[in-house]
């Protein structure tokens, strides 16, 4: 049945007419190619690789100059005997008289023992200061404030502590005093004691390096394996040693390495604050170099304490990469 309403013919059709979808062609268009346009000319043509060579050379040569011929240097002093006149060549002889030098040997337990302790209270506050310190809501004021005792100065540092732990005036001598850790005397005065005086120091100083480094590390933590664990019923505890720590590994490699190697290196808070003293329980082997070469002139025997520390610091080195390596690869 039809039926016209104001001149539209209106009819009646089959269901499957009304919804009966509309054909879409398949085809694709053919559309022209836009034509690669050459590139354009340039006023200056390309240096070649030889002109940035030139550039980077006298750079170069001074850095060789500054940094290779004392080396070369320092291993000729090694064979030789002599002090500001004249000089002997003595052969291996000064590398043969350290195995029976008492303070030598010594100094490398000394020096040992105090970078073991630097070393695991540093990485250990550290890494516990970068945790406290991330993502609160006073982060940036903190880490500016944990920076301060780094931009300082390690003989200022050392003069400054030189003050505090005064016998007389020294505000921590009367702290230590006061607890019943301490005796009369001063904490640098006695060779119990003494060590544990400069390794306070340099946790104080270079901690903040530590947790620099730590803090960068714990912004690359992936957050949807912490969020899965703790889905999994994971404490924050057990998620900080299964996951924020294996995540940690590349970093405080680096950070090992740095403190390894200063500890290795600086002495100016150690002679500001005791010289190695007293009764020799802070010499530690740079300390003990230093005595040699520039105290008392001895510049071969110097020569070769300072090429046998050089090798020693390089192969354990390597062990510490080694060390801390396993565990990234593993986790790969």
């Amino acid at each position: 049945m039809t039926e016209t309403l104001t001149g539209i013919d209106m009819s009646v059709r089959a269901p499957e007419d009304r919804f009966r979808a509309r054909k879409v062609s398949t085809e694709v268009e053919a559309r022209p190619l836009s034509a690669a346009l050459p590139p354009p000319g340039r006023l200056n043509p390309a240096a070649r690789k030889a002109y940035y060579f030139y550039l980077m050379a006298p750079a170069i040569a001074l850095l060789a100059f500054i940094s290779l011929y004392p080396f070369f240097w320092l291993i000729v002093m090694a064979f030789q005997k002599g002090d500001m006149g004249a000089v002997e060549w003595v052969g291996f002889k000064n590398f043969i008289d350290l195995a029976s030098d008492d303070r030598f040997l010594s100094g490398w337990v000394l020096l040992f023992r105090y970078s073991a302790m630097c070393l695991f209270l540093q990485v250990s506050i550290g890494v516990l200061l970068a945790v406290v310190v991330n993502g609160s809501r006073y982060e940036r004021f903190l880490v500016t404030a944990l920076l301060m005792p780094m931009m300082m100065a390690p003989a200022v540092a050392g003069l400054l502590w030189l003050f505090l732990y005064n016998g007389t005036f020294g505000w921590y001598h009367w702290i230590f005093h006061s607890l019943g850790l301490l005796g009369s005397g001063s904490i640098l005065s006695s060779a119990k004691t003494a060590m544990y005086a400069i390794v306070l120091v340099d946790v104080w100083q270079w901690t903040p390096l530590i947790t620099l480094i730590a803090l960068a590390g714990l912004k690359r933590v992936p957050r949807d394996q912490i969020e899965a664990n703790m889905v999994d019923g994971a404490s924050p505890f057990r998620n900080f040693f299964a996951i924020v720590l294996p995540n940690l590994y590349p970093v405080l490699l680096i950070a090992v390495l740095l403190r390894f190697m200063d500890n290795f290196r600086f002495i100016d808070h150690i002679l500001v604050l005791t010289g190695g003293g007293p009764a020799n329980a802070t010499k530690i082997l740079p300390v003990y170099l230093f005595e040699v070469a520039f105290k008392f002139f001895d510049l071969g025997r110097g020569a070769a304490i300072a090429l046998v520390l050089l090798v020693v610091t390089i192969i354990l080195g390597k062990i510490l990469v080694g060390v801390f390596d396993r565990p990234t690869a593993g986790g790969r």
